[in-house]
């Protein structure tokens, strides 16, 4: 019997994880089954299973691939960039349901929670490094509401459809340069 490459196996656990995020940005977590993600992989619950234990390791494994497209400094064209990029992924990829639906878990789920929170930090320090010229504590502040910020426009994205980035850039480019 031939062995299976580990570029197989990898390309496999990828299917399930699109397969996942599709589905729980359309239907959500509680409403997606285990055979719903079999359905939607076109893999057996025994394929599944071999990769994941359940719903939870999935949605982990969502977010760890989950990635920003920070820009390399904060003016108001890269404040503008990065909400459109915000809104492409929303409308491209439904990522801002999908996020909503993790955000939800997140709040029921402590290990979830765990994985978010430090993500939100780790975005957070990525944000306050692109403030050399302030002090810590300003670069922090101006961090915090920074990602709020971006959530929020996310959160409104996943609720109210498409949004224009213009009134968020503007608060943005208020709070960066305060």
């Amino acid at each position: 019997m031939p062995r299976v490459t580990q570029a197989h196996l990898d390309a496999r656990r990828q299917q399930i994880i699109e397969a996942a995020r599709a589905r729980f940005a359309t239907h959500g977590f509680a409403r997606t089954s285990m055979t719903d993600l079999v359905e939607a992989s076109g893999l057996s619950v025994g394929a599944i299973y071999r990769y994941f234990k359940g719903k939870d390791q999935i949605v982990a494994a969502i977010c760890e691939q989950a990635s920003q497209a920070l820009p390399t400094e904060l003016t108001a064209e890269s404040a503008h960039d990065f909400l459109h990029h915000i809104r492409t992924m929303a409308r491209t990829e439904d990522h801002a349901r999908l996020v909503a639906q993790i955000y939800a878990e997140a709040a029921v789920s402590p290990p979830l929670a765990t994985l978010v929170r430090r993500q939100l930090d780790d975005l957070r320090a990525a944000v306050a490094a692109l403030l050399p010229d302030r002090k810590p504590a300003e670069a922090n502040r101006i961090a915090e509401a920074f990602v709020a910020l971006c959530d929020g426009y996310s959160q409104q994205l996943a609720v109210r459809g498409d949004l224009d980035p213009a009134p968020f850039t503007a608060a943005l480019v208020a709070i960066i340069e305060s």
